[in-house]
């Protein structure tokens, strides 16, 4: 019999994570600052959506209309629970790409997504996939795609085959697939032990093995237990997507657009020097070692004059993600850790610290009399927003179109944190994607819902809903006792009274 998996993890389900580089808007907002016209995202398609996290959260948080697939019926179940009562339901299947890529009922797409599964599946897949580009990617449409990569898989790749190896060979049937990773992980560090050569060549790699100790068994089933799993060069990343007819475009890693954080001055200067596209981003990956490309990809890219670059930067909108004082102004990147300049990034914090939606031209005219120029404005807004202090904005019309939706989906999701904590992001109709809310700060607008006010109300509510649950908050890896867990509470409701809440009120996620 066929195995309709097609060699990938089915055994666990994946984890519930959002991922904000397929939002549409943050899209923009990154060809923009490349100089390359976006399109208008009508449409969007995102293959191999996992739990349906972002596809549900985007669907909701913009006019965008979403299709996609994955063929892990759970998640699909899942993600059309989200979707219920909703156009998204009906459109999110659960084909294997071959199936849902030859369908005839799709539209032409604005976006086409894919995170992470191109490294998961075979190249028969590829090609599939790579056809339904070329034939549905509309012209001046864009397409997000992530991997892993090479040189910075080299030293590492060869655990993965030798976990895999002991996978089939060695587990027993019917043992679960935690176990199964437990047991291949035991086998690879008793090998190391015996002083494998290996080890002391690729110290990097021991490193690497320990580091996985603390991953979720979940994410470790699917990036490592696949028949099929290739870390690819942009090099030959670059000739699937050229052979569908697409131009690369820029780095969705937003920290990616500041050489200063990741490049020395002679590496800047060597790259400079590169006037090949591919050859410059295939030695750019050598002197960062970067294991994990975010990329954008475009059919028919058109550069945008300087002047018509910043007319659209200056009306794109964006929007404070934490108190204007709390911000930390320093950034890691492949140099370290850079400290930011409080004579410029102060004051557009400041621009922003009443957490209301403002377009870097308005920011401009605020931070005028400092001298900060557009210039400085945009690679600020670009590291602000790459560490997640900052998020892209939708305009006004948008925003009050998307809140009945993100209200719906945000109901749903927060059900959710009565039982356990897998969901840790709620939708904004203001970004037009997701912000970071973990489950305590969930129970806690469950507890707003329902009429409960202040920092007691809110900690008896939520104490109670752990309790019945028999969850404990861990303080240094052990449980609380009852006493400490609720005063835990009440200092969290108290911080989440002030600190959180207009926050989430301003990005449309509690009224």
């Amino acid at each position: 019999m066929q195995d309709w998996s097609d060699g990938y993890m089915t055994e666990v389900a994946y984890t519930f994570g959002y991922y904000p580089e397929l939002n549409p808007l943050r899209a923009r907002l990154a060809l923009l600052e490349a100089g390359i016209v976006p399109p208008e995202f009508h449409t969007a398609c995102e293959l191999g959506f996992g739990q349906g996290m972002s596809v549900n959260i985007h669907g909701a948080a913009s006019s965008t209309q979403w299709h996609g697939t994955d063929f892990n019926p759970s998640q699909v179940g899942f993600a059309r629970e989200l979707a219920q009562d909703t156009p998204l339901a009906a459109n999110l299947s659960d084909e294997a790409f071959e199936d849902f890529c030859r369908r005839d009922d799709l539209p032409q797409f604005d976006l086409i997504a894919l995170h992470g599964i191109w490294s998961w599946i075979s190249d028969a897949n590829r090609a599939v996939i790579a056809n339904f580009i070329e034939r549905k990617l509309k012209a001046g449409g864009v397409v997000y795609v992530s991997y892993n990569t090479q040189p910075g898989w080299a030293a590492v790749s060869p655990l993965t085959e030798l976990m895999a190896g002991f996978d089939a060979a060695s587990n027993p049937p019917g043992i679960g697939p935690a176990a199964r990773i437990d047991a291949a992980l035991d086998f690879a560090d008793k090998l190391m032990a015996t002083g494998a050569v290996y080890g002391k060549a690729n110290p990097q790699a021991l490193e690497h093995l320990k580091r996985l100790r603390g991953h979720d068994r979940r994410y470790l089933a699917h990036e490592y237990f696949n028949r099929d799993w290739l870390p690819m060069s942009f090099a030959r990343m670059r000739g699937w997507m050229e052979g569908a007819r697409l131009q690369y475009a820029t780095s969705a890693h937003y920290l990616d657009h500041v050489p200063m954080l990741n490049l020395s001055a002679a590496q800047q200067e060597l790259l400079a020097g590169i006037p090949d596209a591919g050859l410059r981003e295939t030695a750019r990956d050598f002197i960062v070692n970067r294991l994990f490309r975010r990329d954008y990809w475009v059919r028919g890219a058109r550069r945008l004059a300087p002047a018509e670059r910043a007319e659209r930067l200056r009306a794109q909108r964006v929007i404070l993600a934490q108190g204007a004082a709390k911000v930390k102004l320093k950034v890691s990147g492949i140099q370290g850790e850079a400290t930011l300049h409080e004579d410029v990034y102060r004051p557009i914090l400041d621009a922003l610290a009443d957490h209301r939606p403002r377009s870097l031209g308005e920011i401009e005219q605020l931070v005028a009399a400092r001298g900060i120029h557009l210039a400085r404005i945009v690679e600020a807004v670009m590291i602000l927003a790459g560490t997640g202090a900052v998020h892209p904005a939708q305009p006004e019309q948008a925003i009050a179109a998307a809140a009945p939706h993100t209200a719906r989906l945000n109901a749903r999701l927060c059900a959710i944190a009565r039982y356990s904590e897998d969901v840790n992001s709620l939708a904004s109709p203001v970004s037009g994607g997701a912000i970071q809310v973990g489950r305590i700060e969930q129970l806690f607008l469950l507890a707003l819902g329902q009429g409960k006010r202040g920092r007691d109300e809110l900690a008896d509510f939520t104490g109670a809903v752990l309790a019945a649950q028999g969850h404990r908050i861990l303080r240094d890896g052990k449980p609380l006792g009852d006493a400490e867990q609720m005063q835990a509470l009440r200092v969290q409701a108290g911080n989440f009274e002030t600190d959180r809440l207009p926050v989430l009120r301003a990005f449309g996620i509690s009224s």
